[in-house]
């Protein structure tokens, strides 16, 4: 059956209904969603009953960060309540149920659901914990054939997790309707769990929470200290395990490990978890976290309007100001670089901090060796679970394998756990790790076969990992030039931050020369946690403060001519950005020939906050997007105007789809929703215009505005600096940019070339280097990160 989603109902407009509402509508998807009409309203207009459904809406919509990917796209959203728009449902290929967490409230709504629905439409239910198979229980055999859960994980937007769980008479049609459509339409990682407590994500995630906040008192360390030990030291969330928990709710997560307690009798491990007197304090006073604005930690002004911050110390339960935890082991660790180089150093620390790494490592890889196959009939599913419902950079398995296989399990038995047989067996058979590489692909240990296989639904995807050893073509130590196959080849940034200095500019070049000589293509991506932060702001500040103006007009012209260079190469040449992709970034990505963007790409021209204009061809490409066409003068104005406060403000797309409104994307541009389908996409892209006869774009005359548009926005930075939105320094910027776009001291409309916009933008970007407050921006931006307001 060839099955379409066009219009969704989601019945409940909480939190997880309104943010699953807003997914499905960012994705373009017509909702429909419903909730309880208000008290006493039976005789009320429609609006008014419609206001419990509307007002969740609203408020998710003034969220931050937003639940969807442009404003705009809430038109999608139809509210409604259960009493009067509940037959709608007639309408829908999908109904989801997000409402209370209440089996006999569950089972009573799909009652009615199953009586209005029509035959073959999709129902499931968003439950992080009842049973499957009991909400179904009663219902007919068409409901019973087409329902399972579908778990998203909050905020659905932005984590990855969509598990799948079938009850016990779903079509299994519908189960691989279900993990392809969340993989492709939704973006998600979708994951097969079996109807069992927690499912897969919770399971283990609030069990390790939970372990890690008890060998925190055991062991004696304070919450920050814990914190710095669990967060990003180990790839995972930098809140750490406190923080998190005030983040997702400490009720929440006191709730769900109760759940798992109650209805997990044989789990020894989950039984054996202590009573918190620490977390029954904060529950017994509402100190629930974020939404209390109390929990483990909490923060409030005083009369001077200083922000000051505190801990909960759990011995005498009262609250301290914070401090940084000085533990020496946390910089020793840092300092030998990846996760697979930190952990043995961890693991080998004889101070408190060593001994919580030791105690939370011995627990997980003990409990999620047992977990198979009870929860899972593959590990990796496990390792997929909390990689993206948890947000840890590698999962329990993959840890495991840095460690070693027997490392780990002399580690847990020391510890007093035991490891399951399977994993014993697979030492025995010679096996010594639960994943390994081979031909280019991922192959993970199947205990049921007892032979390595590849994971399932690696075809669609490019995994750069996978294939770098073997098919790096040149590199350097900032770059890299990977063979994608098929006269395809992808430029890969390998810098700090993926921050644009010389070795970048260097590799990008040799890749275009090689790429043009003989292939194809070539596709400008990565697979890092961001796309770019930009330049290489520390080389700018070295040059600027020696005054070695010589070598940095060379590397800004360097700069440019690169942009240049990836616009007018004889190959098609695809920019994949994601993520942050911020200044140089996103100037590269502007002169391809197209751009495969990842839904969550942050993206825009932010060298404003530097005290800096774009330098690298993005004002001059700003200028030109703005004035190209024949639209009347007035009209042409007025889109500059957009595109210089873009640049003035330093706005950044939250979203592709915004970058788009921005004028970065534009029409001939696509959007990917699963950014592990890019690079592909992005290979398929550049085959498609060498297929197609691809030739390079003619060089282009712009039409500038002269000095009557300049005049506009010096009269426009005035009045910012008179109202107090801009600092003087902010204007001299600010008036840089609209030189340069409106073509510099030209009387009247002009005809230049691209090259003399360059020559303008280096000319104004060199001038504000020599600026005084310009160093001490860049300055503060490299001490701490944050923009200096000066």
């Amino acid at each position: 059956m060839n099955r379409k989603i066009k219009h969704v109902t989601v019945l409940g407009s909480g939190v997880m209904g309104s943010g699953i509402a807003c997914h499905l509508a960012g994705n373009g998807i017509q909702v429909l969603m419903l909730d309880m009409p208000p008290k006493d309203s039976e005789n009320a207009d429609k609006k008014t009953r419609n206001s419990v459904a509307q007002g969740h809406l609203d408020n998710a919509l003034k969220s931050n960060p937003s639940p969807i990917y442009d404003k705009s796209f809430a038109s999608r959203i139809t509210v409604g309540n259960f009493e009067d728009d509940l037959e709608k449902i007639k309408n829908s290929d999908w109904v989801i149920e997000v409402i209370v967490e209440r089996l006999d409230i569950k089972q009573s709504m799909f009652e009615k659901v199953d009586k209005l629905r029509k035959e073959g439409t999709l129902v499931t239910s968003n439950t992080s914990g009842i049973p499957i198979h009991l909400m179904s229980e009663g219902r007919s055999e068409d409901f019973q054939k087409h329902f399972c859960g579908t778990h998203f994980f909050n905020p659905p937007r932005y984590l990855k997790l969509f598990e799948v769980i079938p009850g016990p008479k779903t079509d299994k049609s519908v189960i691989d309707f279900f993990m392809s459509y969340g993989e492709k339409f939704l973006g998600k990682t979708t994951v097969l769990c079996k109807d069992t407590p927690g499912f897969i994500g919770n399971r283990v995630g609030v069990y390790s929470m939970a372990k890690i906040m008890e060998l925190t008192e055991e062991i004696g360390l304070t919450i920050e200290e814990a914190d710095s030990l669990t967060g990003d030291l180990l790839n995972r969330p930098k809140t750490g395990t406190f923080k998190l928990g005030d983040l997702v709710g400490l009720d929440t997560a006191f709730n769900v490990t109760k759940g798992l307690q109650a209805n997990l009798k044989d789990d020894e491990m989950v039984q054996a978890l202590k009573d918190s007197k620490t977390l029954n304090f904060l529950i017994e006073n509402k100190f629930l976290g974020d939404k209390a604005k109390k929990g483990f930690y909490y923060k409030e002004k005083d009369a001077g309007g200083n922000v000051n911050r505190f801990v909960l110390n759990y011995q005498t339960l009262g609250y301290e100001p914070t401090k940084q935890p000085k533990l020496p082991i946390v910089t020793t660790a840092k300092e030998a670089g990846s996760l697979k180089n930190r952990l043995p150093i961890l693991l080998k620390d004889q101070s408190k901090a060593g001994e919580l790494i030791r105690k939370h490592f011995a627990s997980l890889f003990a409990y999620v060796s047992q977990r198979v196959p009870e929860i899972t009939d593959v590990f990796y599913s496990i390792d997929d679970a909390m990689k993206t419902g948890y947000a840890w950079k590698y999962g329990p398995f993959e840890n495991w394998d840095f460690v070693g296989v027997q490392k780990g399990i002399d580690l847990v038995e020391s510890e007093g756990y035991k490891v399951a047989d399977w994993v014993k067996e697979m030492l025995a058979s010679g096996n010594e790790s639960f994943y390994k590489l081979e031909n280019g692909k991922q192959l993970f240990y199947n205990q049921n076969t007892k032979s390595y296989e590849p994971i399932p639904g690696q075809d669609v995807f490019i995994i750069l990992n996978n294939i770098r050893k073997e098919k790096t073509v040149w590199s350097n130590s900032e770059s890299a030039l990977i063979d994608l196959g098929d006269g395809i080849l992808n430029f890969e940034f390998r810098s700090k931050m993926n921050s644009l200095g010389g070795g970048v500019l260097e590799g990008l070049n040799k890749s275009i020369d090689i790429a043009e000589k003989d292939y194809r293509g070539l596709v400008v991506g990565n697979q890092a946690d961001n796309f770019s932060v930009g330049a290489n702001l520390a080389m700018v500040m070295m040059m600027a403060v020696e005054q070695d103006w010589y070598e940095l007009n060379m590397a800004i012209a360097m700069f440019q001519q690169t942009s240049m260079k990836l616009r007018y190469s004889s190959i098609p040449v695809i920019a994949a950005p994601f993520g942050m992709t911020l200044g140089g970034g996103c100037e590269f990505s502007m002169h391809a020939d197209k751009i495969v963007a990842a839904a969550e790409t942050y993206i825009g021209l932010v060298e404003v906050g530097v005290g800096l204009i774009p330098g690298g061809g993005g004002t001059k490409e700003f200028a030109l997007r703005a004035l190209k066409g024949t639209l009347p003068d007035d009209v042409k104005t007025n889109h500059l105007r957009n595109y210089f406060m873009n640049i003035a403000t330093a706005k950044v797309a939250t979203s592709a789809w915004e970058a788009k409104q921005m004028g970065i994307l534009t029409d001939k541009d696509i959007i990917v929703v699963n950014k592990d389908r890019q690079i592909a996409e992005a290979k398929r892209q550049a085959i498609v215009l060498d297929e197609l006869g691809y030739t390079p774009p003619v060089p282009e005359k712009v039409k500038v505005l002269g000095n009557e548009a300049m005049g506009m926005f010096y009269v426009g930075t005035d009045q910012m600096v008179a109202g107090g939105y801009a600092s003087e320094h902010d204007r001299k910027i600010a008036n840089k940019i609209g030189y340069v776009m409106t073509g510099g001291n030209l009387s009247e409309q002009t005809e230049v070339s691209e090259q003399y916009l360059l020559d303008l933008e280096r000319e104004a970007f060199l001038s504000l280097c020599g600026e005084r407050k310009t160093l001490e921006r860049i300055g503060g931006m490299l001490k701490t990160g944050k923009p200096v307001r000066n």
